[in-house]
C-alpha cells in the first residue's frame, strides 16, 4: 500500500490515481513538494480539494474499456518513466 502525498489515502501500489482525491500518483510523487512550497508561499491550503468534475472524469477513465491494459502495464513497469516525453519523429 502507498499513501497519497496530497490527501493521505492508502492506495494499491500500482494505482494510477489516488482513490481519495484522484490526483495522478506519478505526478504527485514527482512534483508534490514543489507545489506545496508554492502553495505555502501564496498562503493557500496545503491540501486543496479536488474539483468534482475531475474526480468524476477520472473515475470514468479508471473504469473504462482500457482499465485492464492500464492496470497490467503499471503492474509490469511501475510508474517509472511515466510522463516522460517521447519523440514520435524518427531522427
Amino acid at each position: 500500500m502507498i499513501e497519497c502525498p496530497q490527501c493521505g489515502t492508502k492506495n494499491e501500489d500500482d494505482a494510477k490515481n489516488c482513490k481519495g482525491c484522484r490526483i495522478n500518483m506519478y505526478w504527485a510523487f514527482q512534483h508534490y513538494e514543489e507545489l506545496a512550497v508554492i502553495r505555502q508561499a501564496n498562503k493557500l491550503a496545503s491540501r486543496p480539494d479536488t474539483a468534482s468534475f475531475l474526480i468524476e472524469t477520472s473515475k470514468k477513465i479508471d473504469e473504462g474499456p482500457t482499465v485492464g491494459w492500464l492496470h497490467n502495464t503499471i503492474k509490469k513497469f511501475g510508474l517509472k518513466g511515466a510522463g516522460k516525453k517521447v519523440s514520435t519523429i524518427s531522427e
